[in-house]
């Protein structure tokens, strides 16, 4: 099953910040992931979230999401997403599809 990344991030160097994509991007193909959203508009419908730029990325599954997040190339790379960016972070199966039948 699917699983879905959602981060909120507030950068605070976008110069730094596009460094760590640049390394970040073929690290998260290489454990499967892909980019859904990144930085693109969106609106509030409701509440008082006031995100700052919002990332989707899909994993084939949690485990392969933790398996990326807690290899040892990412946590390399994690302190230079820290030194220029702020995240809020959430992993989530997504949900299979199913018919009903009466």
């Amino acid at each position: 099953m699917s699983a879905y990344v959602i981060m909120d991030v507030e950068i605070f160097d976008i110069g730094q910040y596009m460094q760590f994509m640049q390394r970040v991007r073929p690290l998260i193909e290489q454990w499967g992931g892909r980019y859904l959203a990144r930085g693109g508009e969106f609106r509030v419908y409701e509440g008082d979230y006031e995100p700052r730029r919002l990332v989707v990325l899909e994993f084939p599954s949690l485990d392969e999401w933790d398996q990326f997040y807690l290899s040892d190339e990412y946590q390399t790379l994690k302190p230079l997403r820290d030194q220029c960016s702020h995240s809020r972070l959430v992993a989530v199966n997504g949900c299979e599809a199913q018919i009903l039948k009466t």
